[in-house]
């Protein structure tokens, strides 16, 4: 059986020096005991910038009538206990490799669980607010859940269409798309050659990843668990999905 490391790569982007710099990540080594090729293990090209996603521990749970407080409108609880332990194996996880970065969103449960790897490296996190969790309207604060639980009619129809703006007043999706692109954008041209953290919210990380391998399905990808790591590499204009949803270090 073939074990070569198999990334997603998207479609994008345009042939030539950016072909290239992908078979240099995952391209065959020659082996100096018998001069073939050796499978071989990715390596960031120069000059790429990895993005290594962490969702947010588990927060604390939404109790009818007692809505979370809000933050711009956007449900803040703070985190639970187990997403308090959660927060440790991601420090523990992450805090023996390279960072050059460390980015929360505007909404504290990205803060708590980014507390203890920015102990155990020293690192001030930059706050960047386009990383914060889709807005889901009415049902923000907490209610989401809740209806979720209820199965409550809106809920099939979002699942079905695909779209959290089946909620009233929630964030547009070409509005939430844009938002994930740009600061996606962004990161990358800030951190050429790095390999950055960015604590964030599961519908983020789900829509950076469906962006990253063109899916037409907005939802494919939504779901990640509390504390996962998922990472993504940009290799010149061109994305390369190089894990997803990986949680054994909470096993």
């Amino acid at each position: 059986m073939d074990n070569s490391p198999n990334p997603v790569e998207s479609t994008s982007g345009p042939a030539g020096p950016e072909a290239a710099a992908v078979a240099e990540a995952a391209g065959p080594r020659i082996d100096e005991a018998t001069g073939g090729y050796r499978q071989a293990r990715f390596q960031r090209p120069t000059g790429a910038t990895e993005i290594v996603l962490v969702r947010h521990g588990e927060s604390e749970p939404a109790v009818p009538g007692q809505p979370f407080p809000l933050v711009d409108g956007h449900g803040d609880p703070a985190l639970a206990p187990d997403g308090l332990d959660q927060a440790e194996r991601v420090g523990q996880r992450l805090s023996g490799s390279r960072i050059d970065a460390i980015y929360v969103s505007t909404l504290r449960r990205t803060a708590m669980t980014a507390a203890p790897l920015l102990a155990a490296t020293g690192m001030t996190p930059v706050v960047e607010p386009d990383i914060r969790e889709v807005h889901l309207g009415e049902w923000d604060g907490g209610l989401y859940r809740q209806r979720i639980a209820e199965g409550h009619p809106m809920v099939a129809q979002m699942i079905k269409e695909e779209r959290w703006d089946v909620i009233p007043g929630a964030e547009p999706m070409e509005a939430f798309t844009s938002r994930v692109r740009g600061v996606l954008a962004r990161l990358v041209a800030a951190h050429p050659d790095q390999r950055i953290v960015v604590f964030s919210h599961g519908g983020v990380i789900g829509e950076a990843i469906r962006q990253a391998v063109e899916s037409p399905r907005r939802f494919a990808f939504v779901g990640v668990d509390n504390g996962s790591i998922s990472t993504l590499v940009s290799v010149r204009g061109r994305w390369v999905v190089r894990g997803y949803n990986d949680v054994s270090h909470l096993s």
